[in-house]
């Protein structure tokens, strides 16, 4: 994709200076609510990115508590090819004792991102899925939706909130020892050559990483297997977590 390949030296390059990243503990959300994540760490390398430094606070819907975060870093990895099928080590939706199971702490958790197969025409990213893996010895619990924000150069400290869009209902996912997770997130298509544009006349904005935040397990700092996330007008819409993974 011309406009992802541009600038995925960039991406590479911010990965490798990331590594694991350690912030605030995330103050817990309702079920259906999302946690604005806070975080902290080394900053990245330049990117190019035509965002604004912003506050580190991510978006959060109104009405959901804004506090301190945990993100985890912790890599990506390729996604397989994907059919909305459950797969071996998923996660079990509500109605198999969901609910009555502990949430799933942060540092539960292993979070990657991989570009969507299905997602808006353009030359930018438009849509990426992000995987949830439960790598504690316990089951846990996750339910919900997200609150994101892109990390500005890299960095969580510098990072910009995205206004999050909700769609679909939530229900509690069951994560055995090993199980995944995954929520799918659309942004607002960069279009054209180049640099890009925007349809409604802004700039691009490219980040090497999201932080993403879920309602009572922390944030997860991830970059994309391949590329940087480039969207427009700062927004996206977002899935709430399910046991089925996207396309």
């Amino acid at each position: 994709m011309q406009y992802a390949h541009r600038i995925r030296g960039a991406a590479l390059a911010a990965a490798a200076a990331a590594a694991v990243l350690s912030v605030t503990a995330c103050g817990p959300a309702d079920a259906t609510g999302t946690a604005a994540p806070t975080a902290s760490g080394p900053s990245a390398p330049t990117t190019g990115s035509h965002g604004t430094p912003g506050p580190a606070a991510a978006s959060s819907p109104a009405g959901t508590p804004a506090g301190g975060a945990s993100a985890t870093r912790t890599g990506t990895s390729r996604g397989a090819s994907s059919g909305g099928a459950r797969t071996a080590g998923t996660g079990t939706p509500g109605g198999s004792g969901a609910a009555t199971v502990r949430a799933c702490a942060a540092g539960d958790l292993r979070a990657t991102a991989r570009q969507a197969v299905h997602r808006p025409s353009g030359t930018g990213v438009g849509a990426a899925v992000v995987r949830f893996v439960n790598h504690s010895a316990r089951p846990c619990r996750l339910q919900g939706y997200p609150s994101v924000a892109g990390a500005g150069n890299g960095s969580p400290q510098r990072g910009i909130p995205l206004k999050v869009t909700r769609t679909g209902a939530a229900t509690p996912v069951r994560l055995a020892p090993g199980g995944s997770a995954w929520l799918k997130l659309t942004f607002v298509q960069v279009q054209g050559e180049g640099d890009g544009y925007c349809v409604s006349g802004a700039k691009p904005s490219a980040f090497p990483t999201l932080v993403i935040g879920l309602p009572g397990s922390g944030a997860h700092q991830v970059a994309l297997d391949d590329g940087v996330f480039a969207e427009c007008d700062n927004k996206v819409t977002a899935t709430a977590v399910t046991s089925v993974k996207p396309s």
